[in-house]
């Protein structure tokens, strides 16, 4: 009972929080990085850490360098989510620009379907909420619910104040097959790391070995939807530029692993043309490669079958 008085005492203040201008909550952030970096030391370790296994040519000034714009670009970004609560389709827009969205659209109109891969670099969340602004089609945002149902709630409802059919993560194959035969768009986070038992398909993805989940190459090359990349380019604090790159317009021609390939090196340059805006105080290589997956296994869940 306690915990849920504190939960919604929470929702209170970052709704209310949402209702400031972004210009003082950028204020606030400019003194929550110095609390993160400075005085906590919020996950200080994971990111250095991951920096040097990622770069170890970069000479530990750069790292030093990428390590505090990073926590900077951090504090931002969490005042930002939160500005999601109150900030109106107007502002999203004018601050999130989309690029290519004409070759996205000669499939949507064609009544045809598309799926995204998206990552967690710039403000991933501005993005995906404004996906549903300046597309035609339904968007289905795939999301891993939280932990607590007050916040939970919450963010959902932020996250579909304007069009978006939030989809949890084992509702996705529900999700596809009751939205057949219309114009949709469904987006995957590419770079969320698989559980242990999931991770069954490995490669090197900056510099280590990374697992990396299979959704998004299975659902296509069963459907053939147009694999795009939703490149996300930082212009300045608070603005946003994301370019729709199509990375494999015809999935079931392709090899297998080759589309996991093609998203997982595709954001390992996005990364390292800018480092700073990726989200690196996130345990992405906290699973090891055991024994048994020197050889890919068969454990997933068949989704041919699923959707045929």
């Amino acid at each position: 009972m306690l915990k849920k008085v504190f939960s919604h005492t929470g929702i209170f203040l970052l709704t209310a929080l949402s209702l400031l201008p972004l210009q003082i909550l950028y204020v606030l952030a400019n003194g929550a990085y110095i609390l993160l970096y400075y005085v906590f030391g919020y996950r200080r370790k994971v990111v250095r850490e991951n920096l040097i296994n990622s770069f170890p040519e970069k000479p530990i000034s750069e790292i030093n360098s990428i390590e505090k714009r990073y926590y900077k670009f951090l504090a931002s970004l969490v005042f930002e989510i939160i500005k999601m609560r109150s900030m109106s389709k107007a502002q999203l827009n004018n601050r999130v620009k989309f690029k290519n969205t004409d070759l996205v659209e000669v499939y949507l109109k064609n009544n045809e379907s598309v799926l995204f891969c998206s990552s967690h670099y710039g403000n991933y969340e501005w993005v995906c909420m404004a996906i549903g602004l300046n597309f035609s089609g339904q968007h289905y945002p795939i999301y891993k619910p939280l932990s607590s149902e007050v916040f939970n709630n919450w963010f959902l409802n932020m996250r579909s104040r304007f069009g978006n059919n939030m989809v949890s993560m084992r509702q996705t194959l529900r999700a596809i097959q009751t939205s057949k035969g219309t114009a949709n768009m469904f987006t995957f986070g590419s770079d969320q790391a698989p559980s242990k038992e999931d991770s069954t398909y490995w490669t090197t993805f900056l510099n280590q070995e990374a697992s990396i989940q299979l959704g998004v190459e299975k659902i296509a090359k069963k459907t053939n939807r147009p694999v795009f990349y939703l490149k996300i380019n930082y212009l300045k604090r608070g603005y946003y530029e994301v370019d729709c790159v199509p990375i494999c317009l015809h999935p079931a021609a392709t090899a297998e692993f080759e589309i996991t390939e093609m998203h997982t090196q595709f954001l390992q340059e996005m990364i390292k043309e800018e480092p700073s805006y990726w989200l690196w105080s996130h345990r992405r290589w906290k699973h090891k490669k055991e024994k048994k997956d020197l050889k890919i296994e068969q454990g997933e869940e068949d989704l041919s079958s699923s959707m045929a």
